[in-house]
Protein backbone atom coordinates (compact mmCIF):
# COMPACT_ATOMS: atom_id res chain seq x y z
CA UNK A 1 0.00 0.00 0.00
CA UNK A 2 2.78 2.40 0.90
CA UNK A 3 4.69 1.61 -2.30
CA UNK A 4 1.55 2.13 -4.39
CA UNK A 5 0.85 5.49 -2.79
CA UNK A 6 4.48 6.63 -3.10
CA UNK A 7 4.55 5.70 -6.79
CA UNK A 8 1.09 6.96 -7.79
CA UNK A 9 0.54 9.79 -5.30
CA UNK A 10 -3.09 8.76 -4.91
CA UNK A 11 -5.23 6.05 -3.34
CA UNK A 12 -7.21 5.58 -6.56
CA UNK A 13 -6.40 2.12 -7.90
CA UNK A 14 -4.97 0.91 -4.59
CA UNK A 15 -7.69 -1.66 -3.98
CA UNK A 16 -7.30 -3.08 -7.47
CA UNK A 17 -3.55 -3.44 -6.99
CA UNK A 18 -3.83 -5.35 -3.69
CA UNK A 19 -7.15 -7.14 -4.07
CA UNK A 20 -5.76 -10.64 -4.77
CA UNK A 21 -3.52 -10.59 -1.70
CA UNK A 22 -6.27 -9.04 0.44
CA UNK A 23 -8.86 -11.61 -0.64
CA UNK A 24 -6.48 -14.51 -0.08
CA UNK A 25 -5.36 -13.52 3.42
CA UNK A 26 -8.72 -12.31 4.68
CA UNK A 27 -10.40 -15.51 3.48
CA UNK A 28 -7.55 -17.60 4.90
CA UNK A 29 -8.27 -15.90 8.25
CA UNK A 30 -11.09 -18.42 8.69
CA UNK A 31 -8.32 -20.56 10.18
CA UNK A 32 -8.20 -18.10 13.09
CA UNK A 33 -11.53 -19.45 14.25
CA UNK A 34 -10.12 -22.98 14.08
CA UNK A 35 -7.01 -21.82 15.99
CA UNK A 36 -9.26 -20.45 18.74
CA UNK A 37 -11.24 -23.68 18.87
CA UNK A 38 -8.16 -25.87 19.30
CA UNK A 39 -6.39 -23.45 21.64
CA UNK A 40 -3.44 -22.29 19.53
CA UNK A 41 -4.42 -18.70 20.35
CA UNK A 42 -6.14 -17.69 23.58
CA UNK A 43 -8.86 -15.62 21.90
CA UNK A 44 -12.59 -16.10 22.23
CA UNK A 45 -14.13 -18.03 19.32
CA UNK A 46 -17.01 -15.55 19.28
CA UNK A 47 -14.71 -12.51 19.14
CA UNK A 48 -12.61 -14.09 16.37
CA UNK A 49 -15.74 -15.21 14.52
CA UNK A 50 -17.28 -11.74 14.51
CA UNK A 51 -14.06 -10.09 13.37
CA UNK A 52 -13.25 -12.64 10.65
CA UNK A 53 -16.80 -12.74 9.28
CA UNK A 54 -16.95 -8.94 9.28
CA UNK A 55 -13.77 -8.74 7.23
CA UNK A 56 -14.82 -11.45 4.80
CA UNK A 57 -18.13 -9.64 4.37
CA UNK A 58 -16.33 -6.34 3.68
CA UNK A 59 -13.90 -7.93 1.22
CA UNK A 60 -16.24 -10.16 -0.79
CA UNK A 61 -19.78 -8.79 -0.44
CA UNK A 62 -18.94 -5.11 -0.40
CA UNK A 63 -15.60 -4.06 -1.88
CA UNK A 64 -15.13 -6.91 -4.37
CA UNK A 65 -18.76 -6.93 -5.50
CA UNK A 66 -19.35 -3.18 -5.78
CA UNK A 67 -16.64 -1.86 -8.06
CA UNK A 68 -17.70 1.83 -7.94
CA UNK A 69 -16.72 2.06 -4.25
CA UNK A 70 -13.25 0.56 -4.63
CA UNK A 71 -11.65 4.01 -4.89
CA UNK A 72 -13.42 5.52 -1.89
CA UNK A 73 -11.18 7.02 0.81
CA UNK A 74 -13.07 4.92 3.34
CA UNK A 75 -11.61 1.75 1.79
CA UNK A 76 -8.13 3.10 2.53
CA UNK A 77 -9.19 3.72 6.15
CA UNK A 78 -10.12 0.11 6.81
CA UNK A 79 -7.23 -1.27 4.75
CA UNK A 80 -4.64 0.71 6.74
CA UNK A 81 -6.29 -0.15 10.06
CA UNK A 82 -6.51 -3.85 9.18
CA UNK A 83 -2.93 -3.99 7.92
CA UNK A 84 -1.30 -2.37 10.96
CA UNK A 85 -3.54 -4.43 13.25
CA UNK A 86 -2.61 -7.71 11.57
CA UNK A 87 1.11 -6.98 11.51
CA UNK A 88 0.96 -6.19 15.22
CA UNK A 89 -1.30 -9.10 16.14
CA UNK A 90 0.58 -11.75 14.20
CA UNK A 91 3.91 -10.48 15.51
CA UNK A 92 2.45 -10.81 19.01
CA UNK A 93 1.22 -14.36 18.35
CA UNK A 94 4.49 -15.42 16.71
CA UNK A 95 6.74 -14.10 19.47
CA UNK A 96 4.38 -15.50 22.12
CA UNK A 97 4.53 -18.97 20.54
CA UNK A 98 8.32 -18.70 20.46
CA UNK A 99 8.20 -17.73 24.15
CA UNK A 100 10.21 -14.59 23.39
CA UNK A 101 7.80 -11.63 23.43
CA UNK A 102 9.49 -8.21 23.24
CA UNK A 103 7.74 -5.63 25.40
CA UNK A 104 7.21 -3.26 22.47
CA UNK A 105 5.22 -5.91 20.56
CA UNK A 106 3.13 -6.58 23.65
CA UNK A 107 2.62 -2.85 24.20
CA UNK A 108 1.71 -2.30 20.53
CA UNK A 109 -0.79 -5.19 20.59
CA UNK A 110 -2.65 -3.65 23.53
CA UNK A 111 -2.40 0.03 22.56
CA UNK A 112 -2.55 0.42 18.78
CA UNK A 113 -6.11 -0.93 18.69
CA UNK A 114 -7.30 2.10 20.70
CA UNK A 115 -7.01 4.18 17.52
CA UNK A 116 -7.00 1.48 14.82
CA UNK A 117 -10.23 -0.23 15.86
CA UNK A 118 -12.41 2.91 15.58
CA UNK A 119 -10.62 3.92 12.34
CA UNK A 120 -11.26 0.48 10.84
CA UNK A 121 -14.90 0.49 11.90
CA UNK A 122 -15.36 4.01 10.52
CA UNK A 123 -13.83 2.89 7.22
CA UNK A 124 -16.11 -0.15 7.07
CA UNK A 125 -19.25 1.83 7.88
CA UNK A 126 -18.42 4.64 5.45
CA UNK A 127 -17.71 2.08 2.72
CA UNK A 128 -21.03 0.32 3.29
CA UNK A 129 -22.74 3.72 3.30
CA UNK A 130 -21.06 4.60 -0.01
CA UNK A 131 -22.34 1.29 -1.44
CA UNK A 132 -25.98 1.92 -0.54
CA UNK A 133 -26.99 4.01 -3.60
CA UNK A 134 -25.48 1.45 -5.99
CA UNK A 135 -27.15 -1.46 -4.21
CA UNK A 136 -30.52 0.31 -4.16
CA UNK A 137 -30.28 1.29 -7.84
CA UNK A 138 -29.20 -2.14 -9.12
CA UNK A 139 -31.13 -4.39 -6.72
CA UNK A 140 -27.89 -6.29 -6.26
CA UNK A 141 -28.15 -9.62 -4.35
CA UNK A 142 -31.86 -8.96 -3.79
CA UNK A 143 -34.65 -11.44 -4.41
CA UNK A 144 -38.02 -9.95 -5.31
CA UNK A 145 -41.50 -11.41 -5.07
CA UNK A 146 -43.14 -13.14 -6.74
CA UNK A 147 -40.83 -16.09 -7.24
CA UNK A 148 -41.20 -19.86 -7.07
CA UNK A 149 -39.84 -19.99 -3.49
CA UNK A 150 -42.13 -17.21 -2.26
CA UNK A 151 -39.19 -15.57 -0.48
CA UNK A 152 -37.84 -12.06 -0.70
CA UNK A 153 -34.57 -10.52 0.38
CA UNK A 154 -33.45 -6.94 0.02
CA UNK A 155 -29.69 -6.46 0.20
CA UNK A 156 -30.12 -2.71 0.65
CA UNK A 157 -32.05 -3.20 3.90
CA UNK A 158 -29.69 -5.97 4.91
CA UNK A 159 -26.82 -3.46 4.66
CA UNK A 160 -28.75 -0.94 6.75
CA UNK A 161 -29.32 -3.62 9.40
CA UNK A 162 -25.64 -4.60 9.19
CA UNK A 163 -24.63 -0.98 9.78
CA UNK A 164 -27.03 -0.76 12.74
CA UNK A 165 -25.53 -3.96 14.19
CA UNK A 166 -22.24 -2.12 14.69
CA UNK A 167 -23.96 -0.09 17.41
CA UNK A 168 -24.18 -3.00 19.89
CA UNK A 169 -21.26 -5.07 18.54
CA UNK A 170 -18.48 -2.49 18.29
CA UNK A 171 -18.62 -1.41 21.96
CA UNK A 172 -18.65 -5.05 23.12
CA UNK A 173 -15.57 -5.93 21.08
CA UNK A 174 -13.81 -2.65 21.89
CA UNK A 175 -14.42 -2.95 25.63
CA UNK A 176 -13.32 -6.60 25.48
CA UNK A 177 -9.98 -5.38 24.12
CA UNK A 178 -9.80 -2.65 26.78
CA UNK A 179 -10.34 -5.29 29.48
CA UNK A 180 -7.64 -7.45 27.92
CA UNK A 181 -5.33 -4.43 27.80
CA UNK A 182 -5.96 -3.62 31.46
CA UNK A 183 -5.39 -7.25 32.46
CA UNK A 184 -2.17 -7.67 30.49
CA UNK A 185 -0.56 -4.25 30.80
CA UNK A 186 -1.83 -3.29 34.24
CA UNK A 187 -0.55 -6.56 35.63
CA UNK A 188 2.84 -5.75 34.21
CA UNK A 189 2.85 -2.27 35.75
CA UNK A 190 2.16 -3.78 39.16
CA UNK A 191 5.02 -6.26 38.73
CA UNK A 192 7.37 -3.46 37.69
CA UNK A 193 6.45 -1.42 40.81
CA UNK A 194 7.33 -4.37 43.03
CA UNK A 195 10.85 -4.61 41.55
Amino acid sequence: MVRFYMEKGTHKGLYKSIQKTLKFFQTFALLEIVHCLIGIVPTSVIVAGVQVSSRIFMVWLITHSIKPIQNEESVVLFLVAWTVTEITRYSFYTFSLLDHLPYFIKWARYNFFIILYPVGVAGELLTIYAALPYVKKTGMFSIRLPNKYNVSFDYYYFLLITMASYIPLFPQLYFHMLRQRRKVLHGEVIVEKDD
